[in-house]
């Protein structure tokens, strides 16, 4: 079986701040979900309140990530599942729950980390 990133940036949540309660409830339902199907690896978000930093290999930090990447924002599932047909199913379910379309790739799992 493979593994799936399912992800969103930031700014593709247009959620009206009466419905937020509901795309809370909806998102952690789905989650709960996938945990009882055994297919839940991990998910959470990027933390923005908290600036990312560029550390080089001697340890030297600078402020920032890579200047010419895109931000990285927004959350994130990974689900182990056995087809991409299963995980465009779970990435729909996931992006009627949290009202975005979702980002889906194929997670480069390296099984000695």
């Amino acid at each position: 079986m493979a593994k799936y990133l399912i992800s969103f940036p930031s700014a593709a949540m247009v959620v009206a701040d009466d419905c937020w309660d509901a795309v809370v409830r909806d998102s952690h339902a789905v989650i709960e979900e996938a945990r009882a199907a055994g297919v839940y690896v991990f998910g959470g978000g990027i933390d923005e309140g908290v600036p990312p930093m560029l550390v080089s290999a001697d340890g030297a930090v600078i402020g920032g990530g890579y200047p010419w990447a895109p931000t990285l924002n927004g959350g994130l599932t990974i689900l182990e599942l056995p087809s991409c047909d299963e995980a465009i199913a779970w990435a729909a379910r996931i992006a009627r729950a949290c009202r975005c379309d979702q980002e889906l790739r194929v997670f480069g799992f390296d099984p000695q980390s």
